[in-house]
Formats: structure tokens, sequence, C-alpha cells
């Protein structure tokens, strides 16, 4: 059973009297990946945390609308730029996520090694987790989540910071994802990344969705003037 989709309706959201996300109102479903883009301060972040739950809405609401949505907290995960690992091993880190679920011993067992080997982690098993590199974290993280099956993936920054080999391992790891099935909406800087990952491309510009459409189209010819900008590397303000 389905958690999509996840739709929001007159989402806001305000710190200090500023109005940095919204008034949107947006539907999230199947679509493979779709990949938030925008100038730094666009609400990509944002918008991700309150997807996931992490923040509530000044106004409006954020609402799993699938037949199964009464389960989506425990059917839907996030990773960070700077991913959490507990200081434990490898694969402890995997481990404790799936003993929160409830699952036994062998199944969470089996479920660990296939999401390291999945990883290119299974050699790095038994070693403290916070010794790894930011690839290896990363990596980490994201088998961490495979080993909880989501429905819905949520990734922010996933790549930032990390070489050219690491990152194409990540994405690797988001593609298997995807071909998995799982719903993936991430948010990058780097329009080369949002081409070979995106199915979608949603743009935000001070706060507001000011452009959805489908990767190749936005990619050969972006609708709105600040995408267009954005595209051909200009700053925005």
């Amino acid at each position: 059973m389905a958690i999509l989709p996840l739709a929001l309706a007159g989402v806001r959201f305000v710190r200090a009297g500023e109005t940095l996300l919204g008034p949107l109102d947006l539907e999230l479903g199947a679509c493979g990946t779709s990949v938030v883009i925008g100038p730094n301060g666009a609400g990509k972040s944002l918008l991700l945390r309150l997807c996931h739950g992490l923040l509530a809405p000044s106004a409006g609401r954020v609402r799993w609308c699938g037949a199964d949505a009464g389960s989506a907290a425990q059917r839907q995960a996030m990773v960070f730029q700077q991913p959490v690992v507990l200081r434990r091993s490898v694969l402890a880190n995997v481990d404790y996520a799936l003993a929160l679920r409830g699952l036994p011993r062998r199944e969470r067992q089996r479920r660990a090694a296939e999401a390291l080997a999945l990883a290119g982690l299974e050699a790095l098993a038994r070693r403290p987790a916070h010794v790894l590199s930011g690839g290896e974290r990363q990596r980490l993280a994201l088998a961490r989540v495979w080993a909880l099956r989501p429905e819905v993936l949520f990734l922010d920054e996933p790549t930032a910071s990390l070489d050219p080999a690491a990152t194409a391992a990540v994405e690797a790891l988001i593609g298997r994802f995807r071909q998995a099935g799982t719903v993936v909406v991430m948010t990058t800087h780097d329009l080369g990344q949002a081409r070979r990952l995106a199915d979608e491309v949603l743009f935000l510009y001070r706060g507001q969705v000011r452009e959805r459409a489908p990767a190749a189209a936005f990619f050969a010819a972006p609708a709105c003037a600040e995408a267009r900008a954005f595209v051909r590397g200009e700053l925005l303000w």
C-alpha cells in the first residue's frame, strides 16, 4: 500500500518574521527522481525538511495522502549533506537502525550484510564508523537507509564536498534506489548531477517553485527568466 502522494497545501515557513518558503501548493507523486535546484537561500533544504517532517510549517499543511499514510513516518527517510553516524562499527550502524524497527536478529543480519555489499562497504564492516572518509560516511548513510526499504527518500545535497570518485559512487547508489522503485527527492547545486539523475526538476527561487518540468524539457529550454539565468551560471539575488 502506498503512502504517496505527498501534498503541500498553502505551506509557508516563517522565521523571525521573514517568510523563507511559500506559500506553496505542491504534490509529489511516484515520479522516480525529483531534483530540486535553485540559488542559495531559495528554500531547497527547508522544503525537504518540511516534507520529511523535521520541521512544521508556519501555515498550511503537509500531508501524506496514500492509502497507507498512517505508516508514512516509517516508510520514508532522509539523508543529509553531513550524515549522522553512530560511534560504533559500520555494521552496527546499520543493525541499530533495523533494531529500532523491531526486526528479528537474523533478518537484521541479512539486511545489513546486503546493504553494506551494495554500498561497497563490506570490507569495512568492523571498522569504527567515525573514522570513515566523507564519501564512505555518505555511502554508510545510504546503506542504512537501503536496509530500511523506504518508499520515499529525501536527499539534501548528498555529494556536497565529495571528490569525483566518491560522488560517482553515491550517484550509483541513488540510481539503485530508483531502480528498486524508491521515489527520490533530492537537492543539489551540481547541474551536471541534476542532468544525470533527474526525471523531473523543481526550480526554487525566493521560496517559490517557479518552474517544474521533466528534466529533458527543463534543461533544453527553461520557461522562466530566473531559471534560464541559473542554468547559464548567472548569479541570482
